[in-house]
């Protein structure tokens, strides 16, 4: 299993700090998320059905052609891989490692490059996987380019496939709309701009026949009764989802202007997080650790990835760590 954010227990456990005091900074997940209405006794006591509505709302919100819902994200990734013969891929990195996992195990050639040395020659792949924005590199690409990438890729049978976990602030970069093209393959999740990591739930949007193909190898029921009610809600509200985008920027400038601060700059980032590259990320994370909170550290390259701040006692509660630290 890779190592992944969000591991508190083991921290409180290490650290010998009770759960409550911990500061969690490690995942990426919107801390202002969507406001979770009481489920009606009824969704839980009856098997989930294809035509509850999900699909129609999460193609308005998308404004995808069509899509499948996936427990998560992640279950695409693993099922990918194995709807196609051998194949040279090619992944961003350094990005969200179980892409790189997910297409080893069944069998492909992968090779992980940096983003200006892996698009030099989109010749050398068959697949090519970016994440866009990436995780945790914050690199982002221009509209018009991932679909000239895809066009090279998909005129001799390849695919584009990207991961856009962390797009919903800026929806207007996505390219769900285009994805009924064929060789296009769209990610898309809830956990982190909803806040909703705990559903598990994402999407796959792509042309209907990989669909098809994806739905046949994942089987029925993708995701709970619970999960589908709660996710309809959330993609149709479209008051909420306008007022947490700019919400969510500013928190990530603020987090920024913060690290700026105490000498940590961001090296990238996104409206969900902020990316620290330096070569003494170990030692600041055990530190931080230390005072109940928790980042996540990336050993290659050596760098932390630090989630946004929930309020002002968060803001001042890491700008005093970072000061006793430095001190």
């Amino acid at each position: 299993m890779l190592e992944h954010g969000g591991r508190l227990q083991r921290a409180a456990r290490e650290y010998g700090i009770p759960l409550e005091q911990w500061l969690d900074l490690s995942t990426g997940i919107s801390p202002f998320g969507w406001p979770v209405a009481a489920v009606p006794p009824s969704v839980w006591q009856r098997l989930p059905e294809d035509d509850d509505g999900l699909i129609d709302v999460a193609r308005a919100y998308y404004e995808a052609p069509q899509l499948l819902p996936v427990a998560g994200s992640q279950a695409a990734i693993q099922a990918l891989p194995r709807l196609r013969g051998p194949s040279r891929v090619g992944i961003i990195a350094p990005g969200y490692a179980e892409h790189t996992q997910a297409w080893q195990r069944a069998g492909h050639a992968v090779t992980c490059l940096a983003a200006d040395v892996l698009l030099q020659d989109l010749d050398r792949w068959d697949v090519l996987v970016l994440i866009h924005p990436n995780n945790p590199g914050g690199e982002r690409f221009p509209l018009q380019e991932l679909l000239r990438m895809h066009a090279q890729l998909a005129a001799r049978g390849g695919w584009l496939l990207v991961d856009e976990a962390f797009m919903d602030v800026t929806p207007e970069e996505s390219l769900c709309r285009y994805s009924d093209r064929e060789g296009l393959i769209v990610l898309r999740s809830v956990g982190k701009f909803f806040g909703l990591a705990g559903a598990r739930a994402g999407f796959v949007c792509a042309a209907a026949p990989l669909l098809e193909a994806l739905q046949e190898k994942l089987g029925p029921w993708t995701l709970s009764g619970p999960t589908r009610y709660v996710v309809r809600q959330a993609l149709g509200d479209r008051t909420w989802q306008a007022s947490a985008r700019p919400r969510l920027v500013m928190a990530s400038r603020r987090l920024a202007g913060l690290l700026s601060k105490h000498g940590r700059a961001p090296t990238a980032g996104c409206g969900l997080f902020q990316w620290c590259r330096f070569e003494q990320a170990s030692a600041l994370h055990r530190a931080l650790a230390r005072r109940g909170i928790l980042t996540r550290l990336f050993d290659t390259p050596p760098s932390l990835r630090f989630g946004l701040l929930p309020d002002d006692a968060a803001f001042m509660r890491l700008d005093n760590a970072l000061s006793e630290i430095a001190s």
